[in-house]
């Protein structure tokens, strides 16, 4: 343990924590814009793994990652139109089509691997950048200001967010639509528009977080979201649907993650005990949302669907 305290090992710890927290984030943002609508994603995980391989396969082929990134995105849209075409229109439960999507993305992303590449191989990987001066500063930072592209993109959007759902018309919309759609619609909102918005901008981001995962590791597997997606979901009421309070369970999240893999690295943690010490982060998040179930509380008209009458 004494290892582990000294400040190199704790600054990489924490280095390793924020690139492990973005795609979480990101995914959770997406989420937060979603759901403060009304529209509650159970199938954000399978469009992480969908929009992942299709990432990973440009990547593969082109050896671009912007392309692998817009391949994503373009995976990400045609997934959220279909949700939301399934769930606004149609009025279909979003608990059993979100779950559809999610079994979709995992089958239909490994059957495309399997025909695709077969055999999992390394790709480039997004590389880091310091921020000028700052990323200078000894020990601290490297870990806090040395990131890739979208571990930055991740975490400006956090203030970003906030102010769209706080300061702007589009963001009014969307909180009006997830507490109140009868009213937000005897005013001349409307709530089928406002909530596609939504779900794009949600499935969108969630393919953006799938691209982060793979482009972090470098390489693509089956499963290889391993249900993030579902822990980024959690980390919308951990967060009390506010963008800074998601940021930071993100973080929680993905220091705790870090922890455990720098102490089975060091043989803190032995071997024996590594599967059961693998489940600290969903544990963790679990307490976390028993805790908070009855202080928070979520939009009025959360999984409600709407009809004009």
């Amino acid at each position: 343990m004494s290892e582990f305290l000294t400040l190199t090992v704790i600054m990489a710890t924490i280095a390793s924590g924020i690139r492990l927290a973005t795609p979480y984030l990101i995914a959770a943002l997406g989420e937060t814009v979603g759901q403060r609508s009304g529209v509650l994603n159970l199938g954000v995980d399978g469009v992480m793994q969908l929009s992942a391989f299709f990432a990973y396969w440009t990547v593969l082929e082109t050896q671009n990652l912007i392309l692998g990134v817009l391949a994503a995105l373009a995976v990400g849209l045609i997934m959220g139109l279909i949700y939301a075409v399934v769930t606004v229109s149609f009025h279909a439960t979003q608990g059993i089509s979100g779950i559809g999507i999610f079994l979709f993305g995992l089958g239909f992303s490994d059957l495309m691997f399997q025909r695709q590449v077969g055999t999992p191989r390394p790709i480039k990987q997004l590389q880091e950048y310091g921020i000028p001066f700052l990323s200078d500063i000894p020990q601290v930072g490297p870990a806090l200001f040395e990131h890739n592209l979208l571990t930055y993109a991740a975490f400006l959007m956090v203030p970003i967010v906030a102010w769209v759902m706080r300061s702007t018309t589009f963001g009014m919309n969307v909180r009006a639509v997830g507490e109140n759609p009868q009213a937000a619609d005897s005013l001349g909102v409307s709530v089928a528009r406002t909530r596609y918005a939504a779900i794009l901008i949600g499935n969108t981001m969630a393919a953006i977080a799938g691209a982060a995962l793979v482009l972090q590791l470098g390489i693509f597997q089956p499963n290889l979201t391993q249900g993030l997606g579902f822990i980024a979901i959690a980390l919308v009421y951990f967060g009390a649907w506010r963008p800074v309070g998601v940021m930071g369970g993100a973080l929680l999240y993905g220091l705790v993650n870090a922890t455990v893999l720098q102490w089975k690295a060091q043989g803190i943690i032995p071997r024996s005990a590594s599967d059961i010490a693998a489940m600290a982060p969903a544990v963790l998040t679990i307490i976390a949302l028993v805790v908070l179930a009855g202080r928070v509380r979520p939009p009025s008209a959360l999984t409600r669907p709407f009809t004009r009458h």
